[in-house]
C-alpha cells in the first residue's frame, strides 16, 4: 500500500502530494513521536508508579483480584508497573500497530507475558466476556491520554466509553482526577500573536498609519490552543492580573461526560490592566487523597519546587475574544467552555441580573471571520508586529525606491507593498504565490487596502510567477523586486528561498538595472549543547527498572529510515542552549542572479571553543536587504562567556541532532566538527552531514 504525504516544494512554493512507501508514515510517526520524551519524564513516571502501587493495594485490601485496564499503553510501561505492583492481570490497549508490536516485545523481554495481554484495537472496539478481548471488566483504570490542553487527544470520550463498557462501577483510576488552573494576564507580546497592531511609517508627506481592517480587529481568532513552554517566557513579558484559580476538575474514577459544557468562576483582579490572555495548565492527582500530585504549573506559581522539563505536556495560552480593561477588586466572571477536544474562554463583568448573565455565555467555539488567522499562524502575527524588524525593511526600502519605481512584491501576506507605496514607489504590484486558492488571501489583502484607502493604489496579481505576462504589469519592466521573503508553506528556514525561484521565473520582466531586495541570503550554522531538547531524541534504556531498549531501537531505525538524516524545525526561544562554536556562514545565495543549474555545496570544519556536549548543529537564514542592512531568522545575540543564545522568537530554526545523541555515545571532548552541506537547486532542499 502506498501513502501520499503533503510536502512543501521549495522550488514552486506550493504543497505537493508525494507517493511514499507504506513504511514512510509509520517511520515519521515513530521518529517524531514524543515517546522518548515521556520515558525521560522522571516526575511523571515516578508519580504514575506510586499511584499504581497505591491503587493495587487498595483493591487487594478489599480482598479483590486486581484487574487493570491500561488504555493507550504505548511501550507497556504502566502495565508493567501494575504487574510488578502485584496486579493479577492487565489488559494493555494500543491502537497504533507498530507500537502494539513493540509493547508485546517489551512486555516479553521484561518477563510479564503471563500477566499482560496487549490488545491492538481502539478502546471503543474492545469486547468483554468469555470470548471477548477482556474476560471481565477491570477494577483499575490506568491511562495516559492527555495533551497540553488535557482533553485534546480525546481523553473525555475515551473515559466515557470505558466507564460504560470496560470497567466496574466504583473502580480505582490512576490518575484519580485532573484539575485545570487559570490565571488572567496582560501581555503585549502574547497579544501580538492574535491581532495586528497599527504600523506607523514616516513618509515624505507626513506620518502614515497602516490600520488593520475592522473585521480583523473584532475577530475572535481560532479555537485551537497555543501551547508553549511558558517557563521560557520572562516575567517582564507579562503582568498577572489575577491569582491562580481552579477552573474545573474531572474525577476519572466516576463516569465521565464528554458532552459540551461550561464552567464559571468569579475573579477579582489583583491589579488594574488590560485583560487579554488566559494562561492555563493542569495537574493530576494519582490517588484520591491528592498526596501523589504531578503538576504542569509554570515557574512563578511554585518558585521553590524544582521544575521537571517535559515537551509532551506544556502550558496553554488562550486569547480572549477582545481586550477587556479591568479594575483592581472589581467582580468578574471567567467562563471556560469546552467540547470533546478543546477549551475556550470568555470574560464578563458582573451584573445585577446574574441568571440572565449566565445565559449570555457563548457556547459556540470561536470561528475566524477575517481570514487572517487562517492564513497566518501565531508566530507570523508576532513577526508582522515586530516594530524593529519593520523598521529594517522601511530603512532599506527608503534606500532603493525612487519616485518612478515600478515595484513587484513576492511574499505571502506581507505588509511590504503598503510600505513601498507609502515610501513613494510610482507603481506597486503584489503576488502571493504559495496560497493562490486556500482561504482566498487576496480577499484579506483587498480588505486591508480598503481599510487604508489603497484599493486603486496597489494591484494584486492573481497568478503564479512563471505565468506572469507583460499585460499584468501594464507592459512596464519591474525596477524594484521585493520580498521579506516569507511563504506560508515553508517548514525549514531555507524553504523561503522560494523567493529566488520566483525571481528566476519573472526574469524576463525585470529591468536591466533592477534592484532586488533582499539582494542575497546566507545560511548560518552553530554547534550547540541543549539544556533539555536533546531528550526528545535520546534513548532511554531502562525506565523505572523496566527495559525499554526495544523502543529506543525503533526510534533509531525510524530516524535513520532515510539514508541522509534530516534537520527538523524547532522554535529555539523555547529551548535554551549554549553555543560551543562561533556562528559560521556556510552558503550564500545571490538573488541578483538567477538560480544556477548546478548544486551549491560547502565542506569544512568548525572549531569548538567551549566545553560541553555537542548535541547538534543549529542552522538559520540571514537576508541581506541592502549592503548594510540584514535580518536574521535565527541567532539574534550571543551573550557572555557562557555562550547563551538569544533566538528570533518568530521563526523556527533547523536543528540537526548528531548521531551521538541518538546513539547515546559518551564522547571524549571533540575539538572540532566537520561538515558537508549541499543545496540541491533542482529540489530546493539542503542535505547535510556532520562528524565529531
Amino acid at each position: 500500500m502506498k501513502t501520499f504525504c503533503g510536502r512543501a516544494n521549495p522550488t514552486t512554493g506550493s504543497m505537493e502530494w508525494l507517493e511514499e512507501g507504506e513504511d514512510y508514515d509509520y517511520h515519521q510517526e515513530i521518529a517524531r513521536s514524543r515517546y522518548a520524551d515521556m520515558l525521560h519524564d522522571k516526575d511523571r513516571n515516578v508519580k504514575y508508579y506510586q499511584g499504581i502501587r497505591a491503587a493495587v493495594s487498595r483493591v487487594k485490601e478489599r480482598g479483590e483480584k486486581a484487574i487493570v485496564l491500561d488504555i493507550g499503553t504505548g511501550t507497556g510501561l504502566l502495565s508493567m508497573m501494575a504487574a510488578s505492583a502485584g496486579a493479577d492481570f492487565c489488559y494493555a490497549i494500543e491502537v497504533f500497530k507498530p507500537m502494539a508490536n513493540a509493547a508485546v516485545k517489551i512486555v516479553e523481554k521484561n518477563g510479564f507475558s503471563d500477566k499482560i495481554k496487549v490488545i491492538n484495537k481502539h478502546s471503543t472496539e474492545v469486547t468483554v466476556g468469555p470470548d471477548g478481548d477482556m474476560q471481565c471488566r477491570a477494577n483499575i483504570l490506568v491511562t495516559e491520554l492527555f495533551d497540553t490542553e488535557l482533553i485534546g487527544e480525546g481523553a473525555l470520550p475515551t473515559y466515557e466509553h470505558a466507564h460504560k463498557y470496560l470497567v466496574q462501577e466504583g473502580c480505582e483510576a490512576v490518575p484519580h482526577r485532573a484539575t485545570v488552573y487559570v490565571q488572567l494576564v496582560e501581555s503585549r507580546r502574547m497579544w501580538s500573536w492574535k491581532k495586528l497592531f497599527p504600523v506607523h511609517v514616516e513618509a515624505e508627506d507626513g506620518e502614515k498609519v497602516l490600520a488593520p481592517p475592522s473585521e480583523m480587529e473584532n475577530c475572535p481568532g481560532l479555537p485551537s490552543v497555543c501551547d508553549i513552554q511558558l517557563n521560557q517566557m520572562p516575567s517582564s513579558d507579562f503582568s498577572t492580573l489575577s491569582d491562580v484559580v481552579k477552573m474545573f476538575s474531572v474525577d476519572f474514577s466516576k463516569p465521565v461526560q464528554s458532552a459540551s459544557t461550561c464552567y464559571r468562576v468569579q475573579l477579582e483582579p489583583v491589579k488594574s490592566g488590560k485583560a487579554q490572555i488566559v494562561l492555563s495548565w493542569w495537574d493530576i492527582d494519582m490517588d484520591p487523597s491528592g498526596m501523589i500530585n504531578c503538576s504542569m504549573a509554570p515557574y512563578w506559581v511554585k518558585p521553590t519546587s524544582a521544575l521537571q522539563w517535559r515537551d509532551h505536556w506544556m502550558q496553554c495560552v488562550y486569547f480572549l475574544p477582545r481586550e477587556e480593561p479591568v479594575l483592581q477588586g472589581e467582580k468578574l466572571y471567567l467562563t471556560a467552555c469546552r467540547d470533546e477536544y478543546s477549551v475556550w474562554y470568555n470574560l464578563q463583568k458582573a451584573r445585577a441580573d446574574e441568571e440572565e448573565q449566565k445565559a449570555d455565555v457563548c457556547l459556540e467555539s470561536p470561528v475566524c471571520r477575517c481570514r487572517a488567522h487562517l492564513l497566518w499562524n501565531r508566530p507570523r502575527f508576532g513577526e508582522l508586529n515586530d516594530q524593529s524588524r519593520t523598521r529594517q525593511y522601511i530603512k532599506s526600502l527608503r534606500k532603493v525606491l525612487k519616485t518612478d519605481s515600478v515595484c513587484l512584491c513576492i511574499s505571502d501576506g506581507s505588509l511590504l507593498p503598503v510600505l513601498a507605496h507609502y515610501l513613494g514607489a510610482k507603481q506597486v504590484q503584489c503576488m502571493q504565490p504559495s496560497r493562490i486558492d486556500l482561504y482566498h488571501p487576496h480577499e484579506l489583502r483587498q480588505a486591508f487596502f480598503k481599510a487604508n484607502n489603497l484599493e486603486d493604489k496597489i494591484k494584486i496579481i492573481e497568478t503564479r510567477p512563471e505565468l506572469l505576462k507583460p499585460s499584468h504589469l501594464e507592459d512596464k519592466k519591474i525596477s524594484v523586486l521585493v520580498g521579506e521573503p516569507f511563504f506560508t508553506t515553508s517548514l525549514l528556514p531555507w524553504h523561503n528561498l522560494y523567493f529566488w525561484y520566483a525571481r528566476t521565473a519573472v526574469s524576463s520582466h525585470l529591468a536591466s538595472n533592477v534592484t532586488v531586495l533582499p539582494q542575497s541570503a546566507s545560511l548560518h550554522m552553530m554547534i550547540v549543547e541543549f539544556q533539555d531538547l536533546w531528550r526528545i531524541r535520546s534513548p532511554c534504556g531502562i525506565c523505572e527498572g523496566f527495559d525499554v531498549r526495544t523502543m529506543d531501537d525503533m526510534i533509531k531505525d525510524s530516524l535513520n529510515f532515510r539514508e541522509s538524516k534530516e534537520a527538523e524545525p524547532h522554535p529555539l526561544w523555547e529551548y535554551p542552549c549554549k553555543s560551543l562554536s562561533e556562528p559560521q556562514e556556510v552558503l550564500t545565495f545571490d538573488f541578483t542572479k538567477t538560480v544556477p543549474q548546478h548544486c551549491l555545496s560547502t565542506e569544512g570544519s568548525v572549531k569548538l571553543l567551549r566545553k560541553g556536549k555537542s548535541h547538534g548543529a543549529v542552522l538559520w537564514m540571514e537576508y541581506h536587504l541592502t549592503a548594510d542592512i540584514s535580518v536574521s531568522t535565527g541567532l539574534m545575540q550571543l551573550s557572555n562567556e557562557k555562550g547563551n543564545c538569544e533566538w528570533n522568537p518568530h521563526c523556527k530554526q533547523a536543528v540537526y541532532f548528531f548521531s551521538s545523541v541518538i546513539e547515546s555515545e559518551i564522547l571524549s571532548d571533540p575539538t572540532a566538527v566537520t561538515y558537508d552541506i549541499k543545496f540541491d537547486t533542482k529540489t530546493g532542499e539542503i542535505t547535510m552531514d556532520f562528524k565529531l
